[in-house]
């Protein structure tokens, strides 16, 4: 801790302490509320995203792992698929 606070320059700037949002200024409030849409889209990436990262290691070893391993993954499968539904119900996959 006390090298980075010998080492590291601390030269902060006008550019450095201005807020950032994709290049331009802030347009409204950081506190604003997001719309519900917003995070059902979030939760369906974070669906897929899982799937994905679990399924190519089961694939990998599943002749080891056997019935329960199989049994296991389909379960999990299920619970994502019940993600899906909800997500679709609640329309977060109509893009308006």
């Amino acid at each position: 801790m006390l090298s980075g606070w010998l080492l590291a320059p601390n030269r902060p700037d006008s550019e450095k302490l201005s807020p950032y949002e994709c290049g331009f200024e802030a347009f409204e409030d950081a506190r604003m509320k997001f719309d519900v849409r917003y995070y059902l889209v979030a939760i369906l990436f974070i669906l897929f995203d899982l799937e994905i990262a679990f399924l190519f290691p089961w694939a990998i070893v599943l002749d080891e792992i056997g019935l329960f391993g199989f049994v296991a993954m389909m379960v999990f499968l299920g619970i994502l698929v019940v993600g899906f539904i909800y997500e679709w119900m609640k329309g977060a996959l109509e893009w308006d």
